[in-house]
């Protein structure tokens, strides 16, 4: 078990490591993303892992995508895209509360609700980050009335479709840990795209008015995308 410990300390470390160098994480994100991989890599295993690893590389390689556009325009990813440990915390401590539920109970609800907190935040990402750049027309969710790009709860059809399918590679590494293939994965992708759209939901009304900031919804937003992917999957669950 120490021997498994270290290994994985030792695989998470030099992950942190090259993140920090890639210049997607400061240093107290890297420790914040170090602690929180281990523990999900822990108590969760590989799939858990590697869904919150794929999360990661795509919401890098989305956030510095056409960068110096979405900076001239004024709505690119703060500090040149280089994100802390709130942000992580806000994106993936939702998960790792699921996975300890998942890990004490060892029921596949668990495992829907944790893909698909990670489904929201990879959708999110991808979602903010792409959406502005081919998103037309963005309008605010609470009234679809149109707003400029980058403003908190806008969201536009692209954007959308971008949520779908961030959800949906999130879901394909859920698949090996259950017997319902095709439950959990709609379960994940329902979880996460619902998720995301609530992130916007939060952002129009909890942060517009200051009561939330970015990394609060974030975390309210994939905590309750989780909650989501698990009551689809618990009232969806074949009897018996």
């Amino acid at each position: 078990m120490l021997q498994g410990l270290a290994e994985n300390s030792v695989i998470v470390g030099l992950l942190a490591a090259l993140a920090y160098r890639s210049g997607a994480l400061d240093r107290n994100g890297c420790l914040a993303a170090a602690f929180l991989g281990l523990l999900i890599l822990e108590f969760g295993g590989v799939y858990p892992f590697l869904a919150l690893l794929v999360f990661v590389i795509l919401g890098v390689m989305a956030t510095k995508y056409r960068f110096h556009d979405k900076s001239k325009l004024g709505i690119a990813q703060h500090n040149r895209g280089v994100r802390s440990w709130g942000n992580v915390l806000g994106n993936g401590l939702g998960a790792l509360i699921f996975i300890l539920f998942e890990y004490v109970s060892r029921r596949d609800v668990f495992w829907a609700a944790s893909f698909a907190a990670i489904a929201t935040a990879n959708g999110d990402t991808l979602a903010s980050e792409l959406g502005k750049v081919f998103g037309r027309r963005p309008r605010l969710i609470t009234n679809l009335q149109p707003v400029k790009a980058g403003t908190n709860g806008g969201i536009t059809l692209a954007g959308e479709l971008f949520a779908l399918a961030g959800s949906a590679a999130i879901a394909i590494f859920a698949l090996p840990l259950t017997g319902n293939k095709m439950l959990m994965l709609l379960a994940v992708v329902a979880g996460g795209f619902i998720g995301v759209n609530l992130d916007s939901l939060i952002g129009a009304t909890l942060e517009n008015r200051g009561i939330t900031d970015n990394n609060s919804t974030n975390f309210l937003a994939s905590f309750l995308g989780g909650l989501t992917g698990a009551v689809v999957y618990y009232l969806l669950m074949p009897s018996g």
